[in-house]
């Protein structure tokens, strides 16, 4: 009778926390149209992919600084494979460490992700990137916050366990709340070494966007945001609910 009640407790606690939290199936459905494959064409003739992620309806798209090095011409496809017209460069970070860009398309009302505060991300929480690793468009894989890395004096990188993979450098990293809290970079590689790889927290990106006095609407819902139906809604709650007395009050059932 005692863990009957215990285990009912916790179910409504596990019911408070669903409001503020989504899948990752969620995640994809609410911004996999915000995420674009960065083409580019360097100045020696090489091409070169990465991903980026819409910030903004009015189409301000952030990546990762290497990605856009040396262009002559940048694009952007989106997931629908439809090509963008060419963007244009407005910042880049001259710091390598905040390895950083912001560009620019002249499309309009577009479906954009929400950024979050890094400041408050610690090690051991659950995330999930979106890229396009070798243009493969809405590749999402998830993982951890597996520590947070002092760079330099004044940077520090997020190291993730979520798998990226060539292509994949600019990719969003979301929270469990959906918001965006880094930007995927780099990996070690090695024989020996397995899913660890680097992003940059988006607080970086603000300072970015503020530095260079770009204008952007980050607080709105996304444009054309997807609504979940209510049988949907019921059955995400029941999941998100379960997994969450799984994780964290699994001496219950044992």
């Amino acid at each position: 009778m005692k863990k009957i009640l215990i285990f009912i407790s916790l179910l409504l606690i596990a019911t408070a926390s669903f409001a503020q939290k989504i899948s990752y199936s969620q995640v994809v459905e609410l911004y996999g149209d915000s995420i674009v494959s960065v083409n580019v064409l360097r100045k020696d003739g090489t091409t070169y992919n990465g991903t980026g992620f819409i910030i903004d309806k009015n189409g301000l798209v952030a990546t990762a600084g290497h990605v856009v090095k040396d262009a002559a011409l940048i694009n952007f496809t989106f997931k629908n494979g439809s090509i963008s017209k060419e963007a244009t460069l407005l910042a880049v970070s001259p710091d390598e460490n905040i390895d950083l860009a912001v560009l620019q398309i002249p499309n309009k009302n577009l479906p954009y992700v929400i950024l979050g505060d890094s400041s408050q991300v610690i090690a051991g929480q659950k995330i999930s990137v979106i890229g396009c690793p070798h243009r493969l468009q809405n590749t999402i894989t998830n993982g951890l916050i597996s520590q947070v890395r002092q760079i330099s004096p004044e940077v520090i990188w997020f190291q993730i366990s979520a798998p990226i993979s060539p292509s994949s450098s600019g990719s969003p990293v979301f929270n469990k709340e959906g918001k965006v809290i880094a930007i995927a970079l780099s990996s070690l590689k090695g024989e020996d070494i397995q899913n660890i790889n680097f992003a940059i927290p988006s607080n970086y990106l603000f300072d970015l966007l503020n530095e260079n006095k770009i204008p952007f609407n980050n607080q709105d819902k996304p444009a054309e945001e997807k609504e979940f139906s209510l049988t949907q809604k019921i059955i995400n709650h029941i999941k998100t609910a379960w997994e969450i007395l799984k994780e964290q009050f699994n001496f219950i059932f044992n």
